[in-house]
């Protein structure tokens, strides 16, 4: 599959607002200024392609970028503090709007920060994926600001935190040396691949 192929569709704020899912879809979860936008531009080999917001919280609709056999799907972040109550229900409406729609979801990669533990947030957020029966991925960003001892140490508590749920893959990853991006993408490709085999 060819990831360099790739074009901004569609900004939806709200979920009437959603286009159609006519191609699997590889969707982007995380917390504000966890590194989505920077691992889908590494992932798609663009600089700013997803753009990196010096703000958390400023991403407020749901982004889709169109390849030639998917989707790519950028949630908002969730959990900044300062975004209004307002603003936080509007978030909360536009992506259980998103969930809420029967779409193609190929697979759906939940983005920790490497460096720090797990916030509710990302723990209800991995609950209801796992609950759902979602296909689900743990990316953990910012694996090169660790020196090896420390990297390792996270590694294994992230293990243990997600012992209980069978199979569950965790891919480290960094925007800056671009490690894990092969393992990203290898999996997107599998996850697509899979998709449109039971569908047929």
């Amino acid at each position: 599959m060819n990831f360099n192929e790739v074009c901004f569709e569609f900004a939806a704020g709200v979920a009437e607002q959603l286009p159609e899912s006519d191609l699997p879809e590889i969707v982007f979860s995380g917390h504000s200024n966890v590194g989505k936008s920077s691992l889908i531009n590494k992932i798609v080999q663009r600089k700013a392609l997803a753009r990196v917001s010096s703000q958390p919280g400023k991403t407020a609709t749901i982004n889709f970028y169109k390849l030639k056999e998917f989707r790519l799907v950028d949630l908002p972040g969730y959990g900044y503090a300062k975004v209004s109550k307002v603003e936080k229900e509007r978030w909360a409406n536009l992506v259980e709007g998103y969930f809420a729609q029967r779409r193609k979801c190929a697979l759906i990669i939940q983005i920790l920060d490497l460096r720090h533990p797990p916030t509710d947030d990302d723990l209800n957020m991995v609950d209801f994926l796992y609950r759902s029966g979602y296909k689900f991925a743990v990316v953990l960003t910012k694996s090169d600001k660790l020196k090896k001892t420390q990297y390792e140490k996270q590694i294994e508590y992230y293990k243990d935190i997600f012992s209980t749920i069978e199979g569950i893959e965790l891919i480290p990853f960094s925007a800056q040396t671009g490690s894990g991006q092969d393992e990203v993408r290898k999996l997107i490709e599998e996850s697509v691949i899979n998709l449109n085999n039971s569908e047929v």
